[in-house]
């Protein structure tokens, strides 16, 4: 459940556990369908049988789809009803902690860490941590800003 919220009262959420999204499917369809889009078409992703003999036993999701999906994701935690515009403004620092193997699923968990004013809106920056389930580790950690305008 999305945790709704005007820009007005933004600031009010910093630090604010939002909660966790839904989990997501890693199948390789989708480490497919991106590998052709982002012209990555190494072994560890694509070719499963190969993959079995490598270093994690199975296909991995890229990293940087990994990171993608937090934005379909982060949209499940926090909608803000005024906000005319929403932009992804960039990050401050990712780490890849756990490769995600094919079949299985991850969800992001969020947390506001600061709220600023820029022109024409607010700037949030996100802690957020790319779980996956079942697994010890997450498989990404980052900090995510993005901007909300009027």
């Amino acid at each position: 459940m999305a945790t709704t919220t005007t820009l007005a009262a933004l600031p009010e959420l910093v630090g604010q556990d939002l909660g966790a999204s839904s989990w997501i499917d890693i199948t390789q369809e989708r480490v497919n369908t991106f590998a052709d889009a982002t012209d990555d078409q190494q072994w560890i992703h694509v070719d499963p049988e190969r993959a079995k003999d490598g270093p994690f036993g199975a296909a991995i999701a890229h990293g940087f789809l990994t990171l993608s999906l937090s934005i379909p994701l982060w949209t499940e935690l926090l909608d803000v009803t005024d906000a005319g515009t929403k932009v992804n403004y960039g990050l401050n620092k990712v780490r890849f902690l756990s490769p995600v193997k094919v079949g299985s699923r991850i969800r992001l968990q969020a947390t506001i860490a600061d709220v600023e004013e820029v022109k024409g809106g607010l700037q949030i920056t996100i802690d957020m941590t790319m779980e996956i389930e079942g697994a010890e580790k997450p498989a990404a950690i980052a900090q995510a800003i993005h901007r909300f305008y009027a």
